[in-house]
Protein backbone atom coordinates (compact mmCIF):
# COMPACT_ATOMS: atom_id res chain seq x y z
CA UNK A 1 0.00 0.00 0.00
CA UNK A 2 1.34 3.63 -0.71
CA UNK A 3 0.43 5.54 2.25
CA UNK A 4 2.09 8.58 0.84
CA UNK A 5 -1.29 10.17 -0.27
CA UNK A 6 -2.97 10.05 3.08
CA UNK A 7 -0.92 13.35 4.07
CA UNK A 8 -0.86 16.62 3.65
CA UNK A 9 2.57 18.27 2.57
CA UNK A 10 3.75 21.45 3.90
CA UNK A 11 4.26 24.36 1.81
CA UNK A 12 7.35 26.18 1.11
CA UNK A 13 7.32 29.59 2.42
CA UNK A 14 10.29 30.85 0.91
CA UNK A 15 12.48 30.75 3.93
CA UNK A 16 15.70 31.42 3.66
CA UNK A 17 18.63 28.30 3.38
CA UNK A 18 19.46 25.96 6.28
CA UNK A 19 23.05 26.73 6.38
CA UNK A 20 22.95 30.56 7.34
CA UNK A 21 20.91 29.95 10.46
CA UNK A 22 22.32 26.59 11.96
CA UNK A 23 25.62 28.47 13.59
CA UNK A 24 23.90 30.92 15.70
CA UNK A 25 21.91 31.74 18.79
CA UNK A 26 17.68 30.72 17.84
CA UNK A 27 15.89 32.95 20.06
CA UNK A 28 12.53 32.09 20.22
CA UNK A 29 10.81 35.38 18.92
CA UNK A 30 12.94 35.07 15.69
CA UNK A 31 10.66 32.05 15.21
CA UNK A 32 7.10 33.08 16.74
CA UNK A 33 6.05 35.53 13.60
CA UNK A 34 5.58 32.40 11.44
CA UNK A 35 2.96 30.97 13.79
CA UNK A 36 4.08 27.55 13.11
CA UNK A 37 3.10 26.43 16.90
CA UNK A 38 2.75 28.40 19.59
CA UNK A 39 5.71 30.29 21.18
CA UNK A 40 4.63 29.04 24.74
CA UNK A 41 5.39 25.32 23.78
CA UNK A 42 9.20 26.51 22.47
CA UNK A 43 8.05 24.68 19.50
CA UNK A 44 7.86 28.04 17.14
CA UNK A 45 10.55 26.68 14.71
CA UNK A 46 8.97 25.97 10.74
CA UNK A 47 10.71 23.82 8.29
CA UNK A 48 13.16 26.47 7.35
CA UNK A 49 15.08 25.02 4.50
CA UNK A 50 12.78 21.54 4.88
CA UNK A 51 10.20 22.67 2.22
CA UNK A 52 8.20 19.64 0.78
CA UNK A 53 8.27 17.39 4.17
CA UNK A 54 5.05 15.73 5.17
CA UNK A 55 4.83 17.50 8.89
CA UNK A 56 3.30 14.50 11.05
CA UNK A 57 3.28 15.98 14.28
CA UNK A 58 4.34 19.83 16.10
CA UNK A 59 4.47 18.64 19.62
CA UNK A 60 7.42 17.10 19.13
CA UNK A 61 8.08 18.17 15.62
CA UNK A 62 8.10 15.18 13.26
CA UNK A 63 8.40 15.65 9.18
CA UNK A 64 9.06 12.83 6.41
CA UNK A 65 10.01 12.63 3.22
CA UNK A 66 7.72 11.74 0.45
CA UNK A 67 10.01 8.70 -1.46
CA UNK A 68 10.23 10.18 -4.95
CA UNK A 69 12.43 13.25 -2.89
CA UNK A 70 14.81 10.46 -1.46
CA UNK A 71 16.28 9.86 -4.87
CA UNK A 72 19.24 11.62 -4.34
CA UNK A 73 22.32 9.30 -3.53
CA UNK A 74 23.70 11.48 -0.54
CA UNK A 75 20.41 13.17 0.67
CA UNK A 76 20.28 17.02 1.16
CA UNK A 77 19.44 18.69 3.85
CA UNK A 78 16.31 19.90 2.99
CA UNK A 79 15.31 16.33 2.22
CA UNK A 80 16.38 14.63 5.68
CA UNK A 81 13.11 13.76 8.15
CA UNK A 82 12.81 15.11 11.15
CA UNK A 83 12.32 13.32 14.58
CA UNK A 84 12.55 15.47 17.77
CA UNK A 85 11.13 13.74 21.45
CA UNK A 86 11.22 17.40 23.48
CA UNK A 87 11.18 21.07 23.03
CA UNK A 88 14.30 22.39 21.14
CA UNK A 89 17.21 24.09 22.83
CA UNK A 90 17.25 27.93 21.70
CA UNK A 91 21.22 28.63 21.74
CA UNK A 92 22.75 26.19 19.16
CA UNK A 93 26.01 28.41 19.11
CA UNK A 94 28.46 25.89 18.15
CA UNK A 95 31.66 28.48 19.50
CA UNK A 96 30.04 28.02 23.17
CA UNK A 97 28.98 24.26 22.83
CA UNK A 98 30.65 21.69 25.14
CA UNK A 99 30.03 17.86 25.17
CA UNK A 100 31.25 16.24 28.67
CA UNK A 101 32.32 12.65 28.85
CA UNK A 102 32.15 10.68 32.02
CA UNK A 103 30.72 7.99 33.91
CA UNK A 104 33.09 4.85 33.99
CA UNK A 105 36.83 6.61 32.11
CA UNK A 106 39.62 7.09 33.60
CA UNK A 107 39.72 10.81 32.15
CA UNK A 108 37.09 12.55 32.07
CA UNK A 109 36.76 15.59 29.92
CA UNK A 110 34.82 18.62 28.65
CA UNK A 111 35.21 19.07 24.98
CA UNK A 112 34.43 22.22 22.59
CA UNK A 113 33.47 21.52 19.20
CA UNK A 114 37.15 23.56 17.88
CA UNK A 115 39.21 21.01 20.56
CA UNK A 116 37.38 18.03 19.12
CA UNK A 117 38.37 18.98 15.37
CA UNK A 118 41.50 19.51 16.97
CA UNK A 119 42.17 16.75 18.99
CA UNK A 120 40.61 14.08 17.14
CA UNK A 121 40.95 12.90 13.50
CA UNK A 122 37.96 14.72 11.42
CA UNK A 123 36.14 11.93 8.66
CA UNK A 124 33.12 12.74 6.68
CA UNK A 125 30.68 9.20 5.83
CA UNK A 126 27.51 8.45 4.36
CA UNK A 127 25.68 7.03 6.68
CA UNK A 128 22.10 6.02 6.86
CA UNK A 129 19.79 7.36 10.13
CA UNK A 130 16.59 5.28 10.51
CA UNK A 131 13.73 5.88 12.68
CA UNK A 132 12.39 2.34 14.30
CA UNK A 133 8.89 3.57 13.89
CA UNK A 134 9.42 3.92 9.83
CA UNK A 135 6.53 2.43 8.24
CA UNK A 136 4.41 2.52 11.05
CA UNK A 137 1.50 3.83 9.32
CA UNK A 138 1.38 0.07 7.30
CA UNK A 139 0.28 -1.83 10.85
CA UNK A 140 -3.11 -3.58 10.72
CA UNK A 141 -4.58 -3.07 13.91
CA UNK A 142 -2.67 0.43 14.08
CA UNK A 143 -0.04 0.81 16.26
CA UNK A 144 0.20 4.30 18.61
CA UNK A 145 3.15 6.68 17.57
CA UNK A 146 3.56 8.61 14.32
CA UNK A 147 2.86 7.39 11.17
CA UNK A 148 5.47 7.64 9.45
CA UNK A 149 5.04 5.92 6.24
CA UNK A 150 7.88 5.26 4.08
CA UNK A 151 9.96 8.75 4.59
CA UNK A 152 11.54 8.60 8.06
CA UNK A 153 15.30 7.40 6.25
CA UNK A 154 18.21 9.23 5.04
CA UNK A 155 21.87 8.80 3.75
CA UNK A 156 23.51 11.99 4.49
CA UNK A 157 27.17 13.15 4.55
CA UNK A 158 28.24 13.34 7.92
CA UNK A 159 31.32 14.52 8.88
CA UNK A 160 33.12 14.83 12.61
CA UNK A 161 35.24 12.31 14.85
CA UNK A 162 34.77 8.87 16.05
CA UNK A 163 32.80 8.23 18.70
CA UNK A 164 35.32 5.11 19.93
CA UNK A 165 38.49 7.94 19.20
CA UNK A 166 36.68 10.27 21.88
CA UNK A 167 35.83 7.10 24.54
CA UNK A 168 39.32 5.48 24.06
CA UNK A 169 40.84 8.98 24.99
CA UNK A 170 38.87 8.96 27.86
CA UNK A 171 39.92 5.29 28.79
CA UNK A 172 36.74 3.35 29.07
CA UNK A 173 37.09 1.11 32.54
CA UNK A 174 36.38 -3.01 32.05
CA UNK A 175 33.43 -2.55 34.08
CA UNK A 176 32.10 -0.51 31.29
CA UNK A 177 29.29 -2.33 28.91
CA UNK A 178 26.96 0.40 27.92
CA UNK A 179 26.99 4.26 26.63
CA UNK A 180 24.26 6.52 27.49
CA UNK A 181 23.42 10.00 25.87
CA UNK A 182 21.84 13.12 26.48
CA UNK A 183 20.85 16.44 25.10
CA UNK A 184 19.99 20.12 25.12
CA UNK A 185 16.33 19.51 24.28
CA UNK A 186 13.90 19.39 26.73
CA UNK A 187 10.77 17.71 28.09
CA UNK A 188 7.89 18.54 26.63
CA UNK A 189 6.48 19.42 30.35
CA UNK A 190 9.10 22.18 30.45
CA UNK A 191 10.10 20.70 33.47
CA UNK A 192 13.97 21.94 34.41
CA UNK A 193 16.40 18.88 33.81
CA UNK A 194 14.13 16.78 33.01
CA UNK A 195 15.03 14.77 29.68
CA UNK A 196 12.71 13.97 26.97
CA UNK A 197 14.57 10.99 25.16
CA UNK A 198 18.82 9.50 26.39
CA UNK A 199 19.31 5.94 25.39
CA UNK A 200 22.26 4.34 24.40
CA UNK A 201 23.79 1.38 22.84
CA UNK A 202 25.98 -1.71 24.16
CA UNK A 203 29.91 -0.37 24.13
CA UNK A 204 30.73 -3.02 21.32
CA UNK A 205 28.65 -1.37 19.27
CA UNK A 206 29.92 2.31 20.24
CA UNK A 207 33.13 1.11 19.34
CA UNK A 208 32.02 0.77 15.57
CA UNK A 209 34.45 3.10 13.49
CA UNK A 210 31.64 4.90 11.74
CA UNK A 211 30.10 5.79 14.53
CA UNK A 212 30.58 9.67 14.38
CA UNK A 213 30.20 12.36 16.86
CA UNK A 214 29.10 14.88 14.17
CA UNK A 215 29.33 18.64 13.72
CA UNK A 216 28.60 18.83 9.52
CA UNK A 217 25.75 17.46 7.44
CA UNK A 218 26.87 17.09 3.62
CA UNK A 219 29.63 19.86 3.98
CA UNK A 220 28.05 22.23 5.83
CA UNK A 221 26.93 23.54 9.67
CA UNK A 222 24.22 20.68 10.75
CA UNK A 223 20.33 21.85 10.49
CA UNK A 224 18.99 22.97 14.16
CA UNK A 225 16.31 20.61 13.29
CA UNK A 226 18.65 17.46 12.71
CA UNK A 227 20.83 18.42 15.85
CA UNK A 228 22.81 21.56 15.64
CA UNK A 229 25.61 21.86 16.29
CA UNK A 230 26.61 18.45 17.56
CA UNK A 231 24.60 15.16 18.01
CA UNK A 232 25.53 11.40 17.66
CA UNK A 233 24.77 9.41 14.15
CA UNK A 234 24.34 5.41 15.11
CA UNK A 235 23.86 3.89 11.84
CA UNK A 236 22.42 0.87 11.11
CA UNK A 237 20.61 1.01 14.74
CA UNK A 238 17.12 3.22 15.31
CA UNK A 239 17.68 6.62 14.71
CA UNK A 240 16.84 7.08 18.69
CA UNK A 241 20.05 6.02 19.25
CA UNK A 242 21.74 9.38 17.36
CA UNK A 243 21.50 11.75 20.04
CA UNK A 244 20.48 15.57 18.91
CA UNK A 245 21.76 18.53 20.42
CA UNK A 246 24.40 16.40 22.21
CA UNK A 247 25.82 17.31 25.34
CA UNK A 248 26.62 14.14 27.18
CA UNK A 249 28.03 10.82 26.89
CA UNK A 250 29.00 8.56 29.98
CA UNK A 251 29.68 4.96 30.73
CA UNK A 252 27.54 2.68 32.68
CA UNK A 253 28.04 -0.86 34.42
CA UNK A 254 24.48 -1.67 33.39
CA UNK A 255 22.20 -1.15 30.11
CA UNK A 256 21.12 2.66 30.46
CA UNK A 257 17.79 3.20 32.03
CA UNK A 258 16.80 6.38 30.90
CA UNK A 259 14.22 8.27 29.01
CA UNK A 260 12.89 5.86 25.89
CA UNK A 261 15.06 3.19 26.91
CA UNK A 262 12.70 1.12 29.08
CA UNK A 263 9.22 0.14 29.12
CA UNK A 264 8.23 -0.64 25.54
CA UNK A 265 9.91 2.24 24.21
CA UNK A 266 11.88 1.15 21.26
CA UNK A 267 11.95 -2.65 21.83
CA UNK A 268 9.80 -5.32 20.43
CA UNK A 269 8.93 -8.98 21.58
CA UNK A 270 11.32 -11.90 20.81
CA UNK A 271 8.47 -14.27 19.60
CA UNK A 272 5.96 -14.01 17.25
CA UNK A 273 2.38 -12.58 18.35
CA UNK A 274 -0.89 -12.02 16.47
CA UNK A 275 -1.82 -8.56 15.36
CA UNK A 276 -3.38 -6.93 18.51
CA UNK A 277 -2.04 -9.44 20.80
CA UNK A 278 -1.19 -8.08 24.49
CA UNK A 279 2.97 -8.56 25.35
CA UNK A 280 3.73 -7.63 28.86
CA UNK A 281 6.11 -5.06 29.27
CA UNK A 282 8.84 -7.48 30.67
CA UNK A 283 8.68 -9.62 27.80
CA UNK A 284 10.04 -6.80 25.31
CA UNK A 285 13.33 -6.30 24.26
CA UNK A 286 15.58 -3.62 23.07
CA UNK A 287 16.17 -3.11 18.95
CA UNK A 288 19.39 -3.23 17.81
CA UNK A 289 20.14 -3.42 14.09
CA UNK A 290 17.45 -2.32 11.71
CA UNK A 291 16.68 -4.80 9.23
CA UNK A 292 16.70 -5.18 5.43
CA UNK A 293 15.12 -3.20 3.53
CA UNK A 294 14.39 -1.06 -0.06
CA UNK A 295 12.49 2.29 -1.19
CA UNK A 296 11.65 2.99 -4.77
CA UNK A 297 12.71 6.38 -5.10
CA UNK A 298 11.89 6.59 -9.08
CA UNK A 299 9.14 6.73 -10.77
CA UNK A 300 6.82 8.28 -8.16
CA UNK A 301 3.88 6.58 -7.15
CA UNK A 302 1.03 6.90 -9.69
CA UNK A 303 2.88 7.55 -12.71
CA UNK A 304 1.26 7.15 -16.23
CA UNK A 305 3.41 6.41 -18.75
CA UNK A 306 2.84 6.01 -22.94
CA UNK A 307 5.64 3.02 -23.13
CA UNK A 308 5.96 -0.19 -22.26
CA UNK A 309 9.15 -0.10 -20.87
CA UNK A 310 10.14 1.90 -17.46
CA UNK A 311 13.25 2.42 -15.26
CA UNK A 312 12.83 2.02 -11.65
CA UNK A 313 15.18 2.87 -9.09
CA UNK A 314 15.97 3.19 -5.19
CA UNK A 315 18.02 2.41 -2.33
CA UNK A 316 18.46 -0.56 -0.25
CA UNK A 317 20.27 -0.67 3.59
CA UNK A 318 20.54 -3.29 5.92
CA UNK A 319 21.03 -2.18 9.49
CA UNK A 320 24.81 -3.81 10.40
CA UNK A 321 24.96 -6.06 7.22
CA UNK A 322 25.09 -4.78 3.17
CA UNK A 323 22.24 -5.42 0.90
CA UNK A 324 23.06 -8.25 -1.28
CA UNK A 325 20.74 -7.76 -4.23
CA UNK A 326 17.61 -6.07 -4.81
CA UNK A 327 14.64 -8.09 -7.03
CA UNK A 328 11.55 -6.30 -8.73
CA UNK A 329 8.21 -7.37 -9.89
CA UNK A 330 5.63 -5.76 -11.75
CA UNK A 331 3.07 -8.91 -11.40
CA UNK A 332 2.57 -9.07 -7.62
CA UNK A 333 5.41 -11.44 -6.88
CA UNK A 334 4.58 -13.80 -9.42
CA UNK A 335 7.81 -13.31 -11.15
CA UNK A 336 11.24 -11.25 -10.30
CA UNK A 337 13.73 -9.50 -11.94
CA UNK A 338 17.21 -9.07 -10.84
CA UNK A 339 17.61 -5.28 -10.38
CA UNK A 340 21.78 -3.62 -10.64
CA UNK A 341 23.37 -2.92 -7.43
CA UNK A 342 25.97 -0.75 -6.53
CA UNK A 343 28.39 -1.03 -3.64
CA UNK A 344 27.74 0.94 -0.61
CA UNK A 345 30.06 3.99 -0.51
CA UNK A 346 31.57 3.54 3.15
CA UNK A 347 30.16 0.74 5.69
CA UNK A 348 26.55 1.76 6.50
CA UNK A 349 25.42 4.03 3.24
CA UNK A 350 22.70 2.92 1.30
CA UNK A 351 23.05 1.41 -1.97
CA UNK A 352 21.41 2.58 -5.26
CA UNK A 353 19.63 0.03 -7.18
CA UNK A 354 18.09 0.56 -10.74
CA UNK A 355 16.36 -2.05 -13.19
CA UNK A 356 14.50 -1.70 -16.60
CA UNK A 357 11.26 -3.54 -16.38
CA UNK A 358 8.73 -3.78 -18.90
CA UNK A 359 5.02 -4.02 -18.88
CA UNK A 360 3.01 -6.77 -20.95
CA UNK A 361 0.35 -4.34 -22.33
CA UNK A 362 -1.53 -1.31 -20.76
CA UNK A 363 -3.56 -1.26 -17.54
CA UNK A 364 -2.76 -0.48 -13.83
CA UNK A 365 0.41 -1.90 -12.21
CA UNK A 366 2.46 -2.48 -8.89
CA UNK A 367 6.39 -2.38 -9.14
CA UNK A 368 7.50 -3.87 -5.90
CA UNK A 369 10.96 -3.56 -4.79
CA UNK A 370 12.79 -6.30 -2.48
CA UNK A 371 15.97 -6.64 -0.45
CA UNK A 372 18.20 -9.52 0.73
CA UNK A 373 20.92 -8.69 2.89
CA UNK A 374 24.42 -10.46 2.99
CA UNK A 375 22.89 -13.05 5.43
CA UNK A 376 20.28 -14.66 2.91
CA UNK A 377 17.44 -12.34 4.61
CA UNK A 378 15.07 -10.51 2.20
CA UNK A 379 11.97 -8.20 3.03
CA UNK A 380 8.51 -9.74 3.69
CA UNK A 381 5.37 -9.34 2.03
CA UNK A 382 3.79 -8.53 5.64
CA UNK A 383 5.98 -7.60 8.40
CA UNK A 384 5.16 -8.98 11.58
CA UNK A 385 3.22 -6.98 14.00
CA UNK A 386 4.39 -5.51 17.12
CA UNK A 387 2.26 -3.58 19.96
CA UNK A 388 4.47 -0.54 18.99
CA UNK A 389 4.84 -0.12 15.22
CA UNK A 390 8.43 -0.71 15.02
CA UNK A 391 10.48 -2.49 12.29
CA UNK A 392 7.97 -2.51 8.88
CA UNK A 393 10.46 -3.60 6.52
CA UNK A 394 8.12 -4.88 4.67
CA UNK A 395 8.26 -4.44 0.32
CA UNK A 396 7.86 -1.06 -1.26
CA UNK A 397 5.89 -0.35 -4.05
CA UNK A 398 4.50 2.32 -6.21
CA UNK A 399 1.56 2.19 -8.87
CA UNK A 400 1.90 2.94 -12.86
CA UNK A 401 -0.87 2.99 -15.52
CA UNK A 402 0.35 2.16 -18.45
CA UNK A 403 -1.79 3.66 -21.33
Amino acid sequence: MDFTKRRQFLKGAGMAAAGAMAGSALPLDRWSRYGFISEASAQALPLEGKEGLTVLGDRPLTAETPAHLLDDEVTPVARHFIRNNGIVPTDMSPDSWTLRIDGLVDRPMTLGIEELRQRFEVVSYRLVIECGGNGRAGFEPPARGNQWTHGAVGCSEWTGVRLADVLKAAGYQETAIYTAHEGADLHLSGTPGKLPISRGVPLKKALDPYNLIAFEMNGGPLHPMNGAPLRLVIPGWPGSCSQKWLTRIWLRDVVHDGPKMTGSSYRVPPYPVAPGEFVPEEDMRIIHAMPVKSLITRPQSGLSIDTRELEVAGHAWAGDTEVARVDVSTDYGATWQAAELAPPHNPHAWQRFSAKVRFPAPGYYQVWARATDSNGVSQPFTPPWNPKGYLNNSLHQVSVRVV
